[in-house]
């Protein structure tokens, strides 16, 4: 009896395992939950650029007397933490223009998002389509 008593507790040794597989087991765990939470950073960044670039484009849509060339300004909230640039340029159909709209990040200049597409413009007096691009200008003049 006296040699069971003798034997009940843990030895340094196995206390010592248990300790290590602890301490492995939490620096798992904590690199897990900084990989997450960096994750999701990046997709609020790129779900924020994503909204933007598209509302340029539907401002775009919206004004009409797309002029050729390009545009870049900043955009967020607080000391605007992005940086776009918008890209008009002409293609092989008249009336049919080009259009990128790039979002970088204002602090170190790491692109964001890229988007591309296509609008169409119709062309159907040459002197319209100057006095619109003229008022267009005018417009973001006042703003």
């Amino acid at each position: 009896m006296n040699y069971l008593a003798h034997n009940a507790g843990f030895s340094l040794v196995e206390v010592m395992v248990a300790i290590l597989i602890l301490g492995i087991a939490l620096a798992g765990l904590t690199t897990g939950i900084t990989t997450a939470l960096g994750s999701s950073k990046e997709s609020e960044q790129q779900t924020t650029a994503a909204l933007f670039a598209a509302g340029q484009i539907e401002t775009l849509r919206a004004e009409g007397g797309l002029v050729d060339g390009e545009k870049n300004g900043m955009c967020g909230a607080g000391d605007a933490p992005y940086r776009w640039k918008q890209t008009i340029s002409p293609t092989t159909i008249e009336g049919l223009h080009e259009v990128d709209v790039v979002v970088e990040n204002s602090g170190d200049g790491r692109l964001i998002l890229d988007l591309k597409t296509m609008l169409f413009e119709p062309v159907a007096d040459p002197a319209a389509v100057r006095e619109n691009a003229r008022n267009k200008k005018k417009r973001s003049a006042d703003r």
